[in-house]
Formats: structure tokens, C-alpha cells, sequence
């Protein structure tokens, strides 16, 4: 599968300059994709949360700026900026926004035999 993106080549990005918080929600913006995973940018308003739900990939959660609670498998596990924390396949998980929040979500797919 060719790689797809958002993202001009060969320039540095500043994280605030490629997607701006929106009032009340939740903001997404997908940096790359391949066959092999995806990268995708969020910005989450304070008090702003994903439910539970799981996804069939790892995926791992680098909290940019701001704080947030991921829980997985029913153990929350306090994420501040500047940490990365590991979401394993198919174990339910949710996001929960502690303050305005940044974070860059790498999904791992398991590329095809």
C-alpha cells in the first residue's frame, strides 16, 4: 500500500500549527497512513473524553502538552505531557481529558502475510 499524508515532506511541523483545539470537542487531524499503522494528531478540550471501546491494533498514546487519563483493561493510568504509554489490542480502553490536551496516537497494524 503507498503511503498516504497530510503532512508536506522535508518540514519540521510545529504541533499547535497543524491542528487547533475546537471549543468544547475534540479536534483530529491523521498525519500519515500506511499498511502498517497510522499516525494521527488530537486536541482535546478539558473534560473531553473517548469511551471505552478497543481496536483490533496496539496503539500507543504520546501526550504532547496537557494531561489525561487512559483507562485500559479498567486500570487507570495517569498520562502527563511528556510521556507515552502502550495500548495493547484488544483491550477495552478510554481517554479521558485531565486538561486541554495534545496528544499524538500511533496505531500499530500488523502488516498482511
Amino acid at each position: 500500500m503507498a503511503t498516504e499524508t497530510t503532512l508536506p515532506p522535508a518540514a519540521a511541523h510545529a504541533f499547535p500549527d497543524l491542528l487547533a483545539y475546537a471549543a468544547h470537542g475534540i479536534a483530529s487531524r491523521v498525519l500519515a497512513r500506511t499498511g502498517g499503522g497510522n499516525a494521527t494528531l488530537f486536541a482535546f478540550e478539558k473534560g473531553q473524553a473517548l469511551s471505552e471501546h478497543t481496536s483490533p491494533f496496539d496503539a500507543l498514546v504520546f501526550v504532547l502538552e496537557g494531561a489525561m487519563t487512559l483507562t485500559i483493561g479498567g486500570q487507570p493510568v495517569k498520562a502527563p505531557a511528556g510521556t507515552v504509554t502502550r495500548m495493547p489490542a484488544g483491550i477495552p480502553h478510554a481517554l479521558d481529558a485531565d486538561d486541554r490536551t495534545r496528544m499524538l496516537l500511533i496505531m500499530l497494524r500488523e502488516p498482511k502475510g
